[in-house]
């Protein structure tokens, strides 16, 4: 395999917007003050332009909830209040981010964005040996979907800029401690001046 896939991990509106649709404005706070989506549009028209493969990846619902794979009672709260239902509002991506429609579109009912989808079948099927990874939370979708791509034989790379977490310290912690221990870490702006020159 030769071959890098950009994976957009939960830039949706329920996590990243503050407004009525949003329902984690600790989490939208530190996206927009890390200026997330900003860094998530020029990664996203740089990989475009390049040529590059993009997949996008949400966390949405079945109006039953069954095809949730996380059981526990943090995401109970989703069955209960109705949240985050594949179509409504609160499950869109945001729209700087938005995908075309020719690029692929994970659904997954947990955390990381392996499980309960075809992600990693789509990747083999593309010839993908290396998911560059940005999203929210960081600590949350970010970390579980870059152990689970190193522990499939994957290379991982994490852009920094793109990610953020519901503190700043606990962006800050898995940065600083864990990433390093499974995935190369950089900038968006590293990453790809690095990438351009090979």
């Amino acid at each position: 395999m030769s071959d890098t896939a950009l994976l957009l991990l939960d830039y949706q509106v329920a996590l990243c917007d503050a407004g009525p649709n949003g329902r984690q404005p600790a989490l939208a706070a530190q996206v927009e003050e890390r200026q997330v989506l900003q860094h998530a549009a020029r990664a996203l028209d740089v990989t475009r332009a390049a040529g590059r493969r993009v997949i996008h990846v949400r966390l949405a619902f079945d109006p039953s909830y069954e095809l949730r794979t996380n059981r526990s009672a943090r995401f109970d709260t989703y069955r209960t209040e109705r949240a985050m239902l594949l179509g409504s509002a609160e499950a869109q991506f945001m729209a700087a981010v938005a995908p075309l429609a020719d690029e692929p579109i994970v659904t997954k009912g947990g955390v990381d964005a392996f499980i309960g989808t075809p992600l990693l079948e789509m990747l083999l099927g593309m010839r993908v040996d290396h998911v560059v990874l940005g999203g929210v939370a960081t600590n949350l979708v970010v970390e579980s979907t870059a152990r689970h791509a190193t522990d499939v034989g994957l290379q991982v790379t994490v852009l920094e800029d793109l990610c953020a977490s519901f503190r700043p310290e606990l962006h800050d912690f898995a940065i600083a401690n864990l990433f390093p221990l499974f995935s190369t870490l950089t900038s968006s702006t590293e990453f790809f001046a690095l990438s351009s020159s090979t």
